[in-house]
Formats: C-alpha cells, structure tokens, sequence
C-alpha cells in the first residue's frame, strides 16, 4: 500500500522536477565556511520560479508549485538567507538591491493567505490546503525570529527609496514596491496558528504578542505611521492596504485593557478570575446535586403512566427520587429533537470570529501596541479615514467589500481606544487638550450618510457580517457622542447636541434599528450582542435626548403609493408604448408626489418605544438570554433592562407568559444550570422573575365570569407567541372598541380669475385626463347621455301635453309650467361612489355642469342630481364640450397645465361667502362695535391753514345705474366697518393714563364716591317707577296695591310680598318657585353687603338708601340710564328663574314658613323695592348700557314682551329681547380700560 503523502501522489513529477532544478540554482550552503552562497544565475532562476507561480498555479487554480516550494525549503533556506546578505553598510549596492527584491516579489505570493470560494474550490486545493497553511506558519516563525538579520527591516529598506519620490514623479514600479513592502506586513499580520491542524513548534512564536514586538522592534510601525499621516496625498493607492494591516492587527484587542496601567490590568484580570471560578463553582454545584454515588451502578428502570394510558420507559435511580428529573429525563430520552440550523451561518463563523474573539497580549506587547495607537490616532487616524471614506463612496476598484466591513470595524476601534484614552487621561490634560478633534473624520456627516446607506444595503442584502460592522460602528459612535456631551468643554458640548439632532432627526433611522432587532434569526451570538447593544445604547440616548428638547422634530418619510394604470384608467389600451410621452409625464407626477411625501412632526418618544413591544423584538432578547451562562453582567443588565421596561413600563407583562420564556427564567433562578447567586445584578433578577410569575398567576385566575374557560384559555395562549390583534383581549377580557372617526370632505377648488365661464369644463376635463382618469371621463359621459334623453323626453312629453290643454276649452293661460324632475347620478361601482365623495376634481367637473349635491359635506352616500333647471339642450352642449376636449385638449400660455388654473378655495373665502348677507344686515342696523368712533380731532391753526379747494364736478358724467350705486354703498358700508372694527378706545385712552399722580388720584375717587350716591338714588326712584307703571298696565293695581300696603303698614316682612312678580302673573308653584329663588338670591346679596361692611367698605346698598333720604335730584339722562339698568336687571331675574323653576318647586311648604319667619332681606326685583326699609336692604349695582339712545327702544321692546306673556299666561313663552353690546361701567360711569 503506497503512502497518502507520497510525492508522486501529491504533484505532477515533471512539474516537481522543474521546480526543484530552479530551487537549486538560487543558491545554497558552501563546502568551505557553512555560509550560503547565492548561486551565479540565482536573478534569473527566481524570476522564473515567480513566472511557475503565475502561469501555473495562478492560472490553472492549482497549488502544485507552492507545494513543491514549501517542500524544497525555498524560504527558510534561499530567500531568508539572501535577504540577510543585504546589510545595511551595502545599501547602495546593485545586485544585492535586485536579489533582495527579488526575494521580496517571492515572499508576497507564498505568504498570502489562501482563499477559497465554493464555485471554485477543488480537489486540488482541499489536498493541498492543510499542508501550505502549516508551511505559512514556519514562514511567518522565521520571518519574525530569523537570527541573523531582521527581515521585516530590509523589507522596509526596500521600500524607502520609493516611498521618498514624490507621488506625482513616482513611476508605476515605485508604486509596485511599495505595495509589495505593505502586503508582506498584511500577510504576517494575517498568518496564525490553524485551530483544527496540529503546531509544529511553539504557538507563542507566532502569537499576536510576537508580532506586535517584531514589528515595533524592526521599524514596521513607523513605516505604518508615515503611510496613516500621508493617507490623502502621498499614498491614497495604499490606504486600503493599510487598512488590512491594521484590522489583523487589533482584532479582538480590549482597547480599554490598552490604555490601562500596570496595576490597574492585574485588578481587571483578577476580577475576571474570580468572576471565571464563580461560575465553575455554580456549575459543580448543580452538577453534584445528581452526581453519580457509589449506590448508583445498581440499575433501575421505571414505567411511567401517562394520562392517556400509555407507558414510558426510564431507566436511572436519578428519576425515583423527583417527579421533575423523572420527565426531564423523559424529554432527554426522545427520539425525535427540533432540527438544527445548518445554513449559511457555518461559512460566517470565522468570519464572525474575527469581530467576537479575545486575544490576550503580554505586557511588552501591550506597551509597544498602545504607543502606536496613540501616535496614530494623532497623526494619521483622520487622514487614513478619510481617504478611506471617498475611496468607498467613489467605489473604486482597489475597494472591496471586506474592506468596508474592516472600516467599520475599525471605526468602532479606535473610538472605543480613544474614549478609553480620555477616560483614563488626567482632567488637567483633557482640559488643554481637545481629544475629540483627533476621530473628528468620522463624526462628520459624510460618514453618517454612508453608514446609514451601508446598513441599509447590508439588511436588504441580509449580509449579517457587514451589518454587524455597521452595528459595531454607530454604537460606538453614539457612545463617543454621548461622552462628549458631558465634557466640560462647551464646543464639545456643542458639538454632541449637533451631532445627536442630525442622528435622531431622521425617522428612518429609528425605523432601521427596530428592523434589526426583530429581524434576528440564527446569525450567532457575536451578531446578536452587536444588535442588542445598538438597540440598548440608541433607546437609552434617544430617550434622554428627547427630554432635553421638549420640542424634538424628526423628518418623516412616507413612499406615495402608486396606483396600477390599470386600476386609473380601467383597461389598458392594446397600443400602450413604453416610451410614450403621456407615460413618461405621470411617472414625472409620481415622482413629484413622492418628494412631497417627506414632512416633519414633533417626536413622542412613547410611540417609538411602543415599536420594540413586539413578540419579535422579544424573542431576539430571549436568543441572548440562553447563553446566560457566558454573558458578563453588563449583557445581562441589557437584557434585565429591556424586560423590566417591557413588563412594568409599559404593563406588556403578557408578551412573557410562554412555556420557553417561563422556563428559562425559572431555571436562572433555581437551576439546573442557572446564575450564580454571587454574579452582579442576581437580585434584580430574582424579583423580575418573582413579579413575572406572580402576574402570570394572576392572569390566569382573572375572574371574568366564563367559570373555568378563561383558565382553560390562558393555558392554550401560554403555548404560543402573542398575536397583537389579541392582546388587548387577553389583558382585560373584552375586545377592544374602536371608534371610527367620520369620513373628510375633500377641500373645495375653484377656478382662477383668468378663466372664462366657457373654458371652465374643458379646464376641468383636461385636468382628468393629465391624471389619467379616463374611465372617470367615460362614465361621465354615460351619465350625461343618460339624463340628455330622459330630460328631452320629459320636455317632448310637456310640450305635446301643453299643446293638447291648449287647444281644448276652460284652460287657464296664465297656468305655470310644472318642473322636470329631478335626474340622479347612479354611480357604477363602490369605487366610483367614493371618488364621488373625495375626488375633489371629479366633484368640480359635476358642480361645473350644473350638477348639485344633495345632503351634508360629511356624508358619504349623498346623491347628485341633475336639477330640473337643466334643460336637454344644455346638457348636450356639456357632452359636446367633454368629448371636443378629449380629442383637442386646450393649451395654456408660458407652459402652464390645467392643475394650475385651478386653486383651492380658502376657509376664509367660504365663510365670507356664506356670512356677506348676515354682515351687510348687521351693518345696516348699526352693528355690535366694541368701541363707537373717535370723535373728530379738533385743529387749532385751522386759521392759518389755506382754504380748501372745491373739486369741481364733470358736467358730462354719466350717472350711475341702481346696481353700481348699491354696490358702491355696499363698498363704503364695508370700509367703514373694518375702520370701527379698529378702534381701539382712543376717546377713552391717553398716553397720559400711565401717569401717576396722588392728589388727581384723591380728587378722582371723591368724584366717584359722589357720582356714586347720586346713582344709587336715581336708580332706586326709578324702579319704582317704572314698576308701578307696569302694575298699572296689567290691571292688577288694586290687589297688588292692597297686598303691598298691608305689607307696608305691618312693617313685617312676609312671604306674601316676596310672591308677587315683576308683571303680577306668576301664580301657582311656578310663582312661587320664582319668588323663592329671588328670596335666596336677596339673602345672598345680604351677606355680601354685610361682609363688605365687616371689611371697612360702605356697602352700596346704604349708600343708595341714603341718597333717598336725602332727595336727590335726577336728570333726564341719569333716569334713561337707570331705566335701562332696572329693565336689564328684571329680565336677567326673571329668564334665571325660568331655568331653575322645576328645581325650586321641589322645596316644601315648611321650608317656605321657615324661611318667612327670618328677618326680610332685599330682592333683586324691582317690584320689592320700598323706600322706608333700612339701608340694608339696598340693591347691588347693575351695568349701565353704554348706548343711551336704545333706551326707548328696549323700553317698548320690554313692555311688549312682558305683557304678551301677561295674556297667554305662559312664563315660558315670554320673550326677553338681548340688550345690545355695553360697554364696562364702574360706579356708574363707563370705564373702557382694565388699567383705570
């Protein structure tokens, strides 16, 4: 049997032999010293091993020469040891400057990393594969650890002449070195140890830590940083390359253990030993509660018998001691498991790795890798990144698409090491130095713009890897922001609330992130802890941003939905073609419309967060969950704060109560193979589980009635994921009721002034036809067609009847016409019917013809008819017009359409529509002014002023017609309104009146108090008047007289006096509700005089009191005004008792006798006012209208009313004319401003 590794078996022999004969030509060691002679055609013999690389392997996608050349030692024993040969003493030497690059153009390909695409991988390669991957290996040990010489120095040399020319004068060969220096970096960076293979020697050799202190040792750093700061001028062709390097590099390095110091390291690493035993000691704690003991080699085996009679088998003394482990071991032992997923998520899982794994480096490494992040991040950082960003946005073909996830990555990178750098900075440093300047290139807008277009893509696409990076980028950006708002700095500060309103402006981004989250499947838990910390960071920020800006707008973008032509325009037409201009035009209006989709509403916050209780959203935060076991405790704080803001914030406890979530929970807490009671934030979990299982049971046993079907019914839910259609019935066991709210009327449109009366259908009707409603146009005319021959058959048939009635005997020739019925409009479809109610267009071309519509703008279903003014003849003028402008659309100057003849017609205008009649009367009877006219300003130097010129009139004017003489008065009418209407007491209002001044003030308020007196006399006098006057009227003089005298000449006060009424007609329990109610408002007034008086104030009352004793003389116009005033008071008395008449007339006959037996107290009617009562029982001052020469009108209007109700005998009937608008009056005189 022939060995697997057999050479003959691996490689063609002759492509073996070429191979080797070229090797060995290169050079080898001398017979004489053991040093390494490089052979005389050694130039030519590697250029023709890198001609085998291309035109072989390259070629034919084969590995056959590389294997041949790991097998011949190329590296180790040729290429190595040539490069050593090149010292630094010989730099300008030729030949040695040849071989070395030589070797260099060697090194790049043997070093690269294999990549293998499914499409393209073969036998060859799976052959191959294993034993060049160990081969890169002992290349990378010997590059790095070569002893003679350091090789990643003399690559660097190689390159330095050509980096030094200028990018303009430097040759493509120039370019090629260096890239070739660049790519031999990338490739050591990139080599490690293959997990699956055995290591040939010792891993630590190629570690991470290793190569970080070689390249820190051979000047490879510097190089690094002199390619980062000349990114955007010098070197734009190697950032990409640069790019890789540096992802290789610090993948998987803590950048917050980075910049830690020495002491402050050993604390964290001693924490996470501790945290490490914590749960290895949780673990054989549940494990030793059924570990095996020494009883448990004797078998057992269980029947276990289940509700439907059947049997189960299990065997083990473990399921004797506990019901529980008994079906634990029942469902372990099935058959059938729930298959796995086996996707494309195994071809992402090293992938994955790259942004997930941990690598720990020693601490030499960790010094020499902090320097130069920190030089890089200030020098070369913003450089690098932005180039970087123009070389993705140009998508240039260096560019490919791991690097744009690698610049992401490293954008979450670096911020985190430069957040961790500001952290662990000294105040008095930070406070210097502005920090934040140095990642400025990706916190521009640029880079929101490709960021959010990227993740976009990538979730379209469903590229899980790049939409982590993307992830892993904004968090970090948004926790770079967040630091920067609680700087001290006030630019930084400025900064962050810009760099937040532009993040949180835009409304699709709120609505990607809730995507994210409930879009999770199986993408592995590296990608779900980038999703969940996005979603944690970006909720927590968004809510505090809202907070501070009370009045937060984001940008709302809505796509406006395209109706099919089809289902516009009915039946497509057989000729459509694709490049027709009509076609082009409505795909221009979609466009337009679509743009006037965007608009911007204030942000609630409740209803964004009301986007992440969904059952999805749930589940993607119990997928984390499950690996509790290797959470840290600030992911399981995530997932604590998400679930106690779902349960309790928002009561959607209910989304919990399912057998798996139920379980998990139940098992974190009390095991198997839950937290340990010693992990952080195990209490908080302890009482969320404990609440959520006590509102379980709670809902569970919800009395509603139904007895057990309710009980029943949760079960059945418990197994199943939440419907949100029935959530609000399983939270309070009654759907929901959901009122629809009526439907809106369209906005009216009317013409503009340019057009005619007969351009107006065919205005409208081109209009229709540019929105491609032809079928709307089609049936219009159907209609009209239809009514164009019941109204000519009408009109045939009255004219024949009229000709008949005429030609008979005894007809009345003066007899009207009857009118034609009325035609209605059928709609065709439901469709159809609602166009009717919102198309405001279709609506215009009906109002247009003559259509009307019946029934309220709201309702829905209301008809049109042809009215019966429309005669036959008209509506077939409209059909014509219709189908002339379907044929010949009208043309519009300066390239207007038809949408822009039209114009919606404002609130305003149809209210002045509707309301001109109503102002005009208003008008005409001298209208409500809040202020009467300013009088006429008075001139002194009218003296000296020239005399006014006379305008002379024409002597051939023509004079004006009725009409334009009424609408010129109308005109006049309106213009002085408005001229009223502006006035804003200026004959009551001075500049002077902010002016203070005491004595003016004293001299004032004795006017007042006088003026005051004066006006509680004339009041008083003439309500007595008056009222007598109207007992006179009504016929009732002797009664009410004797009543009144008996009263008087008692002195008591009784309750017969207070039951008469102002008009002597109130009788029965309505009288005597009505004189109940004045007692009580009588009685009212009374305390309040009486606590005036307590309070040092002279009530009113006594004052009018004494100015009767007094005698004090009245004037005319004082009496009008206190006529007026006595009028307005008896009708505000008597219109409130008519109110409260059923509630008095419940009041019993003891309550009236208890009430007649107190003291009398005044009453606001006039017709109990008597002089000889003491000066308590005074009555309160009135209003006095301000317009004095109504005050007969509303005497007359007043009588009228009074005794029309005195006749019918109906309280209810009488009607009280409203007093026209008055004006504020204080102590009887009328004050227009607050301020006096």
């Amino acid at each position: 049997m022939e060995e697997v590794w057999e050479k003959s078996q691996t490689v063609d022999p002759e492509v073996r032999a070429y191979v080797y004969s070229l090797v060995n030509a290169v050079g080898g060691s001398s017979t004489y010293d053991d040093t390494y002679q490089v052979g005389d055609d050694a130039y030519a013999a590697l250029q023709d091993i890198l001609r085998w690389l291309r035109l072989y392997d390259e070629k034919l996608n084969r590995f056959d020469v590389k294997r041949c050349l790991a097998e011949a030692n190329l590296v180790q024993g040729d290429l190595l040891e040539i490069l050593a040969l090149w010292p630094e003493e010989a730099q300008n030497h030729t030949l040695k400057s040849k071989l070395a690059l030589a070797c260099l153009q060697l090194l790049v390909p043997l070093t690269w990393p294999p990549e293998l695409e499914d499409d393209k991988t073969t036998v060859n390669h799976h052959r191959h594969l294993p034993y060049l991957q160990l081969a890169q290996v002992g290349y990378k040990r010997a590059v790095l650890h070569y002893e003679h010489a350091k090789i990643l120095r003399t690559a660097v040399r190689i390159g330095l002449p050509s980096m030094v020319q200028p990018r303009r004068e430097r040759s493509n060969r120039d370019e090629g070195i260096v890239k070739l220096v660049l790519y031999l970096f990338r490739n050591m960076a990139m080599i490690t140890q293959p997990q699956m293979l055995p290591a040939q020697g010792d891993e630590n050799e190629v570690s991470r830590s290793a190569t970080i202190d070689a390249f820190s040792e051979q000047d490879v750093f510097t190089l690094l940083l002199t390619v980062g700061s000349g990114a955007n001028d010098e070197f734009q062709d190697q950032d990409v390359i640069l790019l890789e390097i540096l992802f290789h590099l610090l993948k998987g390095v803590d950048a917050k253990k980075l910049f830690m110091e020495q002491q402050q390291m050993q604390h964290e690493e001693t924490n996470e030993l501790r945290t490490l035993m914590q749960k290895e000691k949780a673990m054989h704690k549940s494990y030793n509660r059924h570990a095996p003991s020494r009883h448990n080699r004797f078998g057992s085996m269980l029947w276990v018998k289940r509700e439907d009679q059947k049997m189960s088998t299990v065997t083990g003394q473990a399921s004797i001691v506990d019901g529980d482990a008994t079906l634990l071991q029942m469902d372990h032992s099935k058959r059938w498991n729930k298959p796995k997923y086996r996707g494309k998520q195994t071809a992402q899982t090293s992938e994955q790795a790259d942004f997930g794994e941990k690598v720990e480096l020693d601490e030499s490494a960790r010094k020499h890798l902090r320097s130069f992040v920190e030089d890089f991040l200030d020098s070369g950082f913003n450089p690098l990144f932005s180039s970087l960003r123009k070389a993705i946005e140009r998508e240039t073909d260096r560019v490919g698409e791991v690097h744009k996830r690698q610049y992401f990555y490293l954008i979450n990178w670096f911020l985190a090491a430069e957040n961790a750098r500001h952290s662990e900075a000294p105040t008095e440093n930070v406070s210097q130095d502005n920090t934040f300047a140095y990642v400025a290139a990706v916190l521009d807008q640029e880079t929101f713009v490709l960021l959010n277009r990227h993740m976009q893509r990538s979730l379209d696409e469903k590229s899980w890897v790049d939409l982590q990076a993307t992830l892993l980028a904004f968090t970090q950006i948004l926790l770079t922001v967040q630091t920067m708002a609680k700087s001290k700095d006030e630019d930084d500060q400025e900064i962050a609330e810009n760099i937040q309103n532009r993040i949180f402006y835009e409304e699709a981004t709120h609505d990607r992130i809730v995507q994210i989250l409930r879009g999770y499947t199986n993408q592995g838990l590296a990608y779900l802890d980038a999703v969940t910390e996005c979603v944690h960071v970006f909720v927590r920020m968004l809510e505090r941003y809202s907070k501070q800006n009370a009045d937060l707008h984001i940008r709302s973008k809505r796509r406006a939905r395209r109706k099919s032509k089809k289902s516009q325009t009915g039946a497509a037409p057989s000729n459509t073609d694709e490049n027709d201009p009509e076609n082009e035009a409505a795909e221009e209006d979609d466009e337009r419309e679509a743009h006037t989709t965007v608009s911007e509403r204030k942000f609630d916050f409740a209803r964004f967060s009301a986007k992440f209780l969904s059952q999805t959203c749930v589940n993607t935060f119990f997928a984390l969950l499950h690996f509790h076991a290797d959470l840290t405790p600030d992911q399981l704080k995530r997932c604590h704060r998400y679930f106690y803001r779902l349960a309790f914030k928002h009561d959607l406890v209910l989304l919990l109560f399912r057998i798996d979530i139920l379980l998990l929970l139940h098992r974190m807490i009390k095991g198997p193979g839950g937290l340990s009671p010693e992990v952080e934030g195990f209490k908080e979990w302890e009482q969320l589980v404990q609440q959520v299982f006590r509102r379980c049971v709670k809902w569970t046993e919800k009395p509603t009635g139904d007895g057990t079907a309710w009980r029943e019914m949760c079960v059945v839910e418990m197994l199943f994921s939440k419907v949100p259609n029935t959530i609000y019935y399983l939270q309070n066991g009654y759907e929901r009721v959901v009122e629809r709210r009526a439907p809106r009327a369209p906005a009216e449109v009317e013409f503009r002034g340019v057009v005619g009366k007969a351009q107006r259908v065919s205005v409208v009707v081109s209009l229709l036809l540019e929105q491609g409603k032809g079928d709307v146009l089609e049936w219009v005319k159907k209609e009209v067609t239809r009514a164009v021959g019941e109204r000519g058959a009408w009109e045939e048939e009255s004219a024949a009847r009229q000709g008949v009635s005429e030609g008979g005997e005894g007809t009345e020739p003066d007899a009207a016409p009857a009118a034609a019925p009325s035609i209605y409009l059928s709609p065709d479809t439901d469709e159809r019917k609602l166009q009717l109610f919102k198309d405001k267009h279709l609506r215009l071309l009906l109002t247009t013809l003559g259509l009307e519509r019946l029934g309220l703008a709201e309702d829905l279903n209301a008809s049109w008819i042809f009215p019966s003014e429309l005669t036959a003849d008209q509506l077939k003028e409209a059909l014509e017009t219709i189908q002339k402008t379907e044929h010949d659309p009208p043309t519009f100057d300066d390239g207007k359409t038809a949408a822009d003849m039209l114009r919606n017609k404002s609130t305003a205008r149809r209210a002045a529509d509707t309301h001109d009649s109503a102002e005009e009367d208003d008008f005409a009877s001298g209208g409500d002014l809040e202020f009467p006219p300013n009088l006429r300003e008075s001139h002194a130097d009218t003296a000296d002023r020239p005399a006014k010129r006379r305008r002379l009139t024409k002597r051939n004017t023509t004079e004006l017609t009725e009409a334009e003489a009424e609408e010129r008065a109308a005109e006049r009418r309106r213009k002085e309104r408005e001229r009223n209407n502006r006035i804003k007491s200026k004959l009551y209002v001075s500049a002077l009146d902010d002016e203070s001044d005491e004595e003016a003030d004293a001299e004032f308020f004795l006017l007042e108090e006088e003026r005051r007196r004066r006006m509680a006399g004339v009041i008083r006098g003439v309500l007595l008047r008056k009222a007598d006057e109207e007992d006179v009227e009504e016929g009732d003089d002797e009664g009410v007289g004797a009543e009144v005298g008996k009263k008087r000449k008692g002195g008591k006060a009784q309750n017969g006096s207070k039951k008469k009424t102002a008009s002597g007609a109130a009788k029965g329990k309505g009288g005597r509700g009505k004189k109940r109610k004045q007692r009580a408002e009588s009685e009212k007034d009374e305390d309040e005089g009486d606590a005036g008086d307590e309070s040092g104030l002279s009530s009113p009352a006594r004052k009018r009191t004494a100015m009767f004793e007094e005698g004090s003389e009245v004037s005319d116009d004082d009496e009008s005004v206190a006529v007026e005033t006595g009028l307005d008071r008896l009708r505000a008395t008597r219109s409130k008792s008519l109110h409260e008449e059923d509630h008095e007339q419940r009041r019993s006959d003891e309550e009236e006798e208890a009430e007649g037996q107190e003291d009398e107290t005044p009453s606001t009617s006039p017709m109990e006012i008597d002089t000889h009562k003491p000066a308590d029982d005074g009555l309160p001052l009135s209003e006095v209208s301000g317009n004095i020469a109504a005050v007969g009108k509303l005497n007359t209007a007043s009588k009228a009313a009074v005794s029309v109700g005195d006749e019918e005998g109906e309280e209810d009937d009488v009607q009280i004319s409203r007093p026209t608008a008055r004006r504020s009056v204080r102590a009887g005189f009328i004050v227009d401003s607050d301020s006096e």
